[in-house]
Formats: C-alpha cells, sequence, structure tokens
C-alpha cells in the first residue's frame, strides 16, 4: 500500500484496494481482513492514515464544481491572460468569483448574468489596484450589454460589500491616447497629421482636468470626455492644418470608435473655452468663436486655475451684489430728476456664468400630462330624481311639490288674446 498502513489481525503491509459496488475498500491480501470499507472519498492527508471523514471535507468535494461555475472560473482567468494582467490580479477576481458564487441569488440566474459577472470581478479587481480599463472595454471582450453590466457590476458591490475606488482620469487618459494611431507617419496617416505623444498627452489631460473642475466629467462616461480633449488638443498643436479636421475624421484617423455623446462633451468644452477667453485682455478684441478659440488654448490653460475663477463665479453673491447697486442707483436716479433723462443709460456687464453641473444649468424638460376635458357644461337637462335627492326636509319637499303643481297649472292655461 502506498500509504504503508498494516492490518490490525496480522500486522501485513500488503493491502490491496478492492471495489465493491461504489464503495472502496482496502483488504489484507494475506487474511483477508477489510481494514476499511465504508469510505466513499477522503482528505490527501487522511488517505495514509486510513481514517473517516465527512464528505464535506474529502477529496470528493471538489467533484460537484457545476459546470457553469466550472466554466465562468476558466472565463475569469481566459479574460486576465488576454487583458494581460498580473497573476495577482488573476487570483484576485478568482476568489471574488468564487464568492459572488455562494449566493443563491447569482448561482440560479440567467446565463447571460453569468456571462457579466466574469467581467464585474475583473474589473472590480482592476479597480481596486488602479489599473486602468474601462467597463466599454470589457463589455467589447465580452459582447456583453452595457446596461446589464453595469447593474450587475452594482448588485456585486453591494453583495460582497466591497469597497472599488473612483477611476482614475490621468490613467485613462495615457491608456486610452496610447492606443491612437496619430504618433508614426503611415500610408493612412498624413505627415501633417502626425503629433508627439508626449505633447498630446500633456494637453490632454489638462483638459480633462478643466473639464472635471467645472462639472463636465461628473456623473459621465469618461471615454467621450476624452475623446473631445484629445481632438481639441491636437487641433491646437497644429491649428493652420488641422482646424478643418472634423471629429469624425479625427477618430477615424486614429483609429478609435467615435462615442455617440463625444459631439455634445466637445460643443461644452468649447464653451467653457470661450468663457475663459473673455477674460483674457488680449483675447477680447478678437471676437473669437468655437473654431477660432481652439488656436488659444495653450494660452487658456496656461492661466486655467485664475480664468476659471473670474469667468465662473459664485451666482448668489454676484446677484446680492447687482441687487445693490441697483437700489442705489435707483434712489440716485430719483434725486437727479429729469435733467438725467436725456443721458444715455449705461448697459450693466453680463453676469458670469453659474459653475454648475449642465443637468442643472438645463434641465431637461419634463412632460406634464394633460389635464382630462371635463364634458360637464353646466346646460344639462337636471331630472326629477336627481332634484329629489338634494331635497331633505318634509318642508321643502312640499314646496317643491306646490312650486310643479303652480307650474303646471301656469302651462295648462290658454294665452288670452
Amino acid at each position: 500500500m502506498p500509504g504503508g498502513g498494516r492490518c490490525p489481525d496480522c500486522g501485513s503491509t500488503e493491502l490491496v484496494e478492492d471495489a465493491h459496488y461504489a464503495q472502496s475498500q482496502l483488504v489484507c491480501s494475506e487474511c483477508g481482513c477489510v481494514v476499511s470499507e465504508g469510505v466513499l472519498t477522503t482528505t490527501f492527508s487522511d488517505e495514509g492514515n486510513l481514517r473517516a471523514v465527512t464528505y464535506s471535507q474529502s477529496t470528493g468535494e471538489n467533484e460537484q464544481v457545476s459546470r457553469s461555475k466550472q466554466r465562468g472560473l476558466r472565463r475569469v482567468r481566459d479574460l486576465c491572460r488576454v487583458l494581460q494582467l498580473p497573476p495577482t490580479f488573476e487570483d484576485t477576481a478568482v476568489a471574488y468569483y468564487q464568492q459572488a458564487y455562494q449566493h443563491s441569488g447569482i448561482r440560479a440566474a440567467r446565463l447571460q448574468k453569468k456571462e457579466v459577472l466574469v467581467g464585474c470581478c475583473v474589473l472590480i479587481t482592476c479597480r481596486q489596484h488602479n489599473w486602468p480599463l474601462t467597463m466599454g472595454t470589457i463589455c467589447t471582450l465580452l459582447y456583453a450589454d452595457l446596461d446589464v453590466f453595469s447593474g450587475t457590476y452594482m448588485q456585486i458591490v453591494k453583495l460582497l460589500g466591497l469597497d472599488v475606488p473612483s477611476l482614475c482620469l490621468a490613467e485613462l487618459v495615457k491608456t486610452y491616447c496610447s492606443s491612437f494611431k496619430l504618433f508614426q507617419a503611415s500610408s493612412s496617416v498624413l505627415a501633417k497629421y502626425v503629433e508627439d505623444k508626449e505633447k498630446m498627452l500633456s494637453r490632454t489631460l489638462q483638459l480633462v482636468e478643466l473639464a472635471n473642475e467645472t462639472w463636465l466629467v461628473t456623473g459621465r462616461h469618461p471615454l467621450p470626455v476624452i475623446t473631445a480633449a484629445a481632438f481639441l488638443a491636437w487641433q491646437s498643436l497644429k491649428p493652420s492644418d488641422r482646424l478643418t479636421c472634423s471629429l469624425a475624421r479625427f477618430c477615424k484617423l486614429a483609429n478609435v470608435d467615435l462615442p455617440c455623446p463625444a459631439a455634445s462633451r466637445l460643443q461644452e468644452l468649447l464653451a467653457v473655452l470661450l468663457r475663459m477667453a473673455e477674460q483674457l485682455a488680449w483675447l477680447q478684441v478678437l471676437k473669437l468663436d468655437k473654431r477660432s478659440v481652439v488656436k488659444h488654448i495653450g494660452d487658456l490653460l496656461q492661466h486655467r486655475h485664475m480664468l476659471v475663477r473670474k469667468a465662473f463665479r459664485d451666482g448668489k453673491v454676484e446677484m446680492e451684489t447687482q441687487g445693490k447697486e441697483g437700489q442705489g442707483q435707483g434712489q440716485g436716479e430719483e434725486e437727479a430728476g429729469n435733467c438725467s433723462l436725456d443721458l444715455p443709460k449705461q448697459k450693466r456687464p453680463a453676469s458670469p456664468a453659474l459653475l454648475l453641473p449642465p443637468c442643472m444649468l438645463k434641465p431637461p424638460k419634463r412632460i406634464h400630462p394633460t389635464p382630462p376635458v371635463s364634458l360637464v357644461t353646466g346646460d344639462e337637462d337636471i331630472s326629477d330624481s336627481e332634484i329629489e335627492q338634494y331635497l331633505r326636509t318634509p318642508q321643502e319637499i312640499r314646496d317643491f311639490q306646490r312650486a310643479q303643481a303652480a307650474r303646471q297649472a301656469a302651462t295648462s292655461v290658454p294665452n288670452p288674446p
């Protein structure tokens, strides 16, 4: 016997395994004594000691892993290898998958949700290790629906009680922009469109930080904002050759997909830049628009913090100050009388925009339900039964009967000639 056990009767070590129906037995080949019987499975440490163990502690427990769970664990490992994640990430993602699969709600879920669970465990692991990976990337690899993925992701985070930090924008910008095909000249990219990688990354980071300071990133998917910022950074480095290039063509040159909200994020970024340009004296005389302001992005980013404070001040304080000034001006005009009527009134300067999220500055229009059309006009005939239900006392009933009799008598008398 490999474990070196002895027969309790004759002391022989010649023990052989014998299968009796479904039970594995150890039998002494010298005297025929059954040394062990009825033990379906044992642990590796107990196999040599001939001790019976419970099934939950035996090696047979591994045989009860369902095919769905085995397939999910295999896909977690495959996804980590495709993304070239470190081995520690793979172990952590596998552990999260096993913890999540212990809950009955996950085991009984649809196959689509179990497929998404694989990506959720990998994404949670990457977020905890500050690894730049987006939800859209995993959805693309798994061919998963983004809404289903986001719902399952929030459910797993809440179910396991995990602390998942937010995504680092700086690392995401570096990873996303590094995939652009604009840093080397090729047959599909002309020389005038090729840009230095470090310069473009630096300016894109500054524009993304500006968007974050002006509430353009909060509560939104980061990739459309990064795409718009990268496009403006690329245009501003050589505006004479690139101002005619559109956002769609830029994405085609960079060999990346164009996110649907990227055009809206671009217009919001240009509006912020125009507000900032109004605060620089040498740009006020140029009458910039959303196209020409791209040429001066370098100057605007150089004085970014000061320009943001001047262009977006506290709206409440500004309104209170203007109210006090308006009251003082009104009292002065009343004292001056009619002598000031011939003087042109000085235009009040435009108040600065409020630094609020776009969803609060331009809230979506709510559909008000149409009030139901009333069919009662007041000209309808009132039946006698309806009138009678309003009569409360016997006196009212008698008065009504007398009035009704008088009306009938008046209508029965013919009109005099």
